[in-house]
Parts: structure tokens; sequence; C-alpha cells
């Protein structure tokens, strides 16, 4: 599992771009369905451009100071940042689950506080230090051991349960709407080709196998934004 760290951890990242571009195409055949016969959008503007997110930037709904540099670490090891390819730090990954803990997800707050603190302890138990003071091949060894069940001192939520559960809210978070606090930018969908919330797709749009260019991604605030102006 472990690679050099001066690029992306390309198995973890073809894991996430397969389940984000099946999500993606299901999410374009809805759009398909539902069009709401508006031909005309090539005039939306793109989105501006966005400023970098800091590391802990993005919580303070759920995490407190010491979680929330758990899972900014946590995540940016699943999804690290690569030469103009967003990380999950910068596309707002943790902001999503923060979001997410405080609102749709609140029953997972005790799996979250538990798995964070079993991690911690594990960590410090094997490495002598907490999981977000670890360098990133040390981070990477505690998430393959988690991925593989062989980090010891889980009780519950098990290694891989919560392993299992942070990288889905990672994905979330990576190609989710921007609606819901992820995506920042559109940093996900941008590295996947996917077009967002268009108000329609033409029959040629549904069968080309190329990537769709004719108008500016656009999510969810963007329609609801041009809806009331129209």
């Amino acid at each position: 599992m472990t690679k050099p760290h001066d690029k992306p951890d390309d198995t973890r990242r073809a894991f996430l771009v397969g389940a984000a571009i099946a999500a993606a195409g299901a999410g374009l055949a809805s759009e398909a369905r539902a069009q709401d016969h508006r031909q005309d959008h090539t005039h939306m503007a793109p989105p501006a451009a966005a400023q970098p997110m800091g590391p802990l930037e993005g919580h303070g709904a759920f995490f407190n100071d010491d979680d929330a540099a758990t899972m900014a670490a946590f995540t940016e090891r699943l999804w690290p940042a690569g030469p103009d390819k967003p990380g999950a730090t910068e596309a707002g990954v943790l902001n999503y689950i923060d979001l997410a803990l405080a609102g749709a997800y609140a029953d997972q707050q005790d799996f979250y506080r538990r798995g964070l603190a079993q991690l911690d302890a594990y960590c410090k138990a094997a490495h002598g230090k907490a999981f977000a003071d670890l360098d990133a091949a040390r981070q990477d060894d505690v998430i393959g051991a988690l991925e593989h069940g062989r980090a010891t001192g889980f009780v519950w939520p098990s290694a891989q349960v919560f392993f299992n559960t942070v990288r889905t809210h990672t994905m979330e978070g990576l190609f989710a709407d921007p609606v819901y606090g992820g995506n920042r930018d559109f940093a996900g969908w941008r590295q996947v080709n996917f077009p967002g919330a268009q108000p329609v797709f033409t029959e040629a749009d549904m069968r080309s196998r190329e990537a769709f260019t004719r108008a500016p991604i656009v999510g969810l605030q963007s329609r609801a934004d041009n809806t009331k102006r129209g």
C-alpha cells in the first residue's frame, strides 16, 4: 500500500474514481429524465476561483480541533493532492463530514468519537504519536492496518468498519454536490469530468463517451439561483 509520497496513491484514487464515475453516470441519467426543457444555459458563469482551504478550515459543527486534525490528515492520505489535482483537504472533505455529523449523520457521532479515540490510542501504542503527528508513510501504514484489520485495540467500531466508513464519507465529500459542504469549487467533479446538475442533456450527450464540455460545471445551488431569477 505504501508508495512514494511525492505523488498521489494511485490505488486509492482508482478506487474512489471508479465509484465516483458510477455515481456520476447514475446522476446524469436522473437529470436527463427530470430535464426541465430549459435549453439556454450557455451563459452560466463558471464558479469564482476559490482560495486553497487550510488543513483545519471547515469544522466546528461537530469536530473539535484535535479530531479535525486527525480527520484532515486521514482523508488527505485517502485522496492526496497531486500536481494540479486538489486533495481531500482543498476539496473541503473535512467540512462535508463535519456538517454531516452535525446533521444527517448525527446518529454516527458516537461512532466517530470512539473510532478516533481508538485510532489515536493505536497510533500512540504502535508509533508513539497521535495519527495527525505521524509522517505520511506512517499514516499510510496505519491506514493499511485499519483496512486489513491488523490494527489492535479496536472494539467498536472495528478497525475495518471505521476505515470503510471514513473512506465512504471521504468519497461523498469529494463527489457529492457542493451544496452539502464538500467538493469545493467542483474539485472532485473536475477530476472525473462530471458536468454536475446541468438543466438538460441531449441524446447526443447521453450517447457520447467524451467528457462533457458544452457548458460550465454547475451545482444544485446554481440551478436554484437561476430558477429564482427566472
